[in-house]
């Protein structure tokens, strides 16, 4: 009996040690503990972008919740930084092998970062997923750099005439048209201009070009001059500024603009959107964006106040287009779930959702299609000429050098009164020597 007992128990541990053993070897077991963890694991992709206005932030962060709903394996870490240090930070974080893996750029800037290896070409995923033949040909050329797309765009940019009703009303002028298609030429402008300035009441004619102000301003609301009578800035190849900048028609062009403060004297340095408003400048030209800050001006209204023409024109009607756009780094280890992000902003549903926020004009058709707003006036106006009159400023590796000297170009001719052919002539110089840094081996 006690050797019964024995053999029993004997045989009870032994079953025990067996499924003890088994249950630590079976491999359901095994595959539960390690896939535990990895579902809990998430891709971390880091975004920084430039701070905007309350509706530009409250649109990005429905973006990314939405975005990371649809994508619980990705999480968007989005950091966004004032305008007047974002340049700064970003170049640091690049010097530094830190960079984020998605960074905005402004358009005109992307050669700079495209060219120093920085970004990465999103051109294979453009062509394959992004829908490139919902974009204008001219927004396309913007954000490509050696026949490579670096960027992917969620909203453009144009410009248009603004006049105060009381103020032209007053001098009898006629209002400018507010088909897209027939803007004022420059010399029908200077014409009003001339009607309505009236130095005894403090009343200037137009501010031609936003003042004098700094950063890219300048020369994303003066370049379109030498666009309009059939200029340009640099060569087709961005190799040099020699023969376009100081050609005949740049001359012809920066004259006028100069004309219109020393010669003609309808224009003031010292005026601004708030002389528009109190009646004390007839003309302005203004972004689409200004158009949200005026409904905030109950007493400056759309139709009863003010109202808008398309962007005069010269020889051409051209108007300036390009924004911040989105693009991926060189040494992001996520590549491909950072592109599923940018297609998701820059595709219709993202893009419809932020511009129907922001109020800022979308960069694909099929949106601007489906939005009614944007195929009535006044912000049709700024949509067709994007679409159909724009152009892009120069791509190059040297472009803040190239807006530095237009800002200071437009300056001299301006504020200064300086020579026109001198003032190019400077200008041309200071640019080339800016690309020639870029060339050297």
């Amino acid at each position: 009996m006690e050797k019964r007992m024995v053999s029993l128990l004997s045989f009870g541990i032994f079953l025990a040690l067996l499924v003890i053993f088994l249950f630590l070897l079976q491999p359901e077991g095994k595959e539960e503990k390690e896939a535990q963890p990895k579902a809990e694991q998430k891709i971390l992709l880091t975004f920084w972008r430039n701070r905007g206005n309350d509706a530009e932030n409250k649109a990005y962060e429905e973006l990314v919740s939405s975005f990371e709903k649809a994508n619980p394996d990705i999480n968007i870490q989005m950091k966004t930084i004032p305008y007047s240090d974002y340049e700064v930070r970003l170049r640091t974080e690049i010097a530094t092998g830190t960079p984020p893996d998605i960074m905005a750029i402004d358009s005109p800037t992307l050669a700079l970062y495209a060219n120093a290896g920085s970004l990465l070409s999103i051109d294979t995923y453009m062509k394959s997923e992004g829908n490139i033949e919902d974009f204008p040909t001219s927004t396309l050329r913007g954000l490509s750099y050696n026949d490579q797309i670096y960027l992917a765009p969620i909203a453009e940019s144009s410009i248009a005439l603004f006049y105060n009703k009381h103020v032209l009303k007053e001098a009898g002028v006629s209002f400018p048209s507010p088909n897209p298609d027939e803007p004022l030429t420059w010399d029908e402008v200077i014409e009003i201009a001339k009607k309505v300035t009236n130095p005894e009441k403090g009343i200037m004619g137009i501010d031609p070009g936003q003042g004098f102000g700094e950063g890219e301003a300048p020369a994303y609301f003066k370049m379109p001059f030498l666009w309009q009578f059939g200029a340009d800035v640099l060569s087709p190849d961005a190799t040099t500024a020699s023969g376009y900048l100081d050609s005949e028609k740049a001359i012809e062009a920066l004259q006028l603009y100069q004309d219109l403060y020393h010669k003609q004297a309808v224009a003031s340095v010292e005026m601004g959107t708030d002389d528009l408003i109190k009646g004390k400048l007839a003309m302005s030209v203004l972004g689409s964006w200004t158009l949200k800050d005026f409904e905030r001006n109950a007493d400056f209204t759309l139709g009863e106040d003010f109202g808008v023409a398309p962007l005069p024109k010269g020889t051409y009607q051209v108007s300036p287009n390009g924004g911040w756009a989105l693009g991926i780094s060189s040494q992001s280890k996520y590549p491909n779930e950072a592109w599923k992000f940018i297609k998701y902003v820059t595709g219709y549903e993202g893009m419809k959702k932020y511009v129907t926020i922001t109020s800022d004009l979308p960069a694909r058709y099929s949106v601007v299609k489906d939005i009614p707003e944007l195929n009535q006036y006044p912000l049709n106006i700024f949509i067709e000429q994007t679409l159909r009159h724009s152009q892009n400023r120069p791509v190059t590796p040297a472009y803040p050098v190239v807006s530095n000297a237009i800002r200071v170009l437009f300056e001299d001719i301006g504020i200064g009164g300086k020579d026109v052919h001198t003032s190019a002539k400077e200008a041309v110089k200071k640019i080339n020597a800016g690309i020639q840094e870029f060339q050297k081996p």
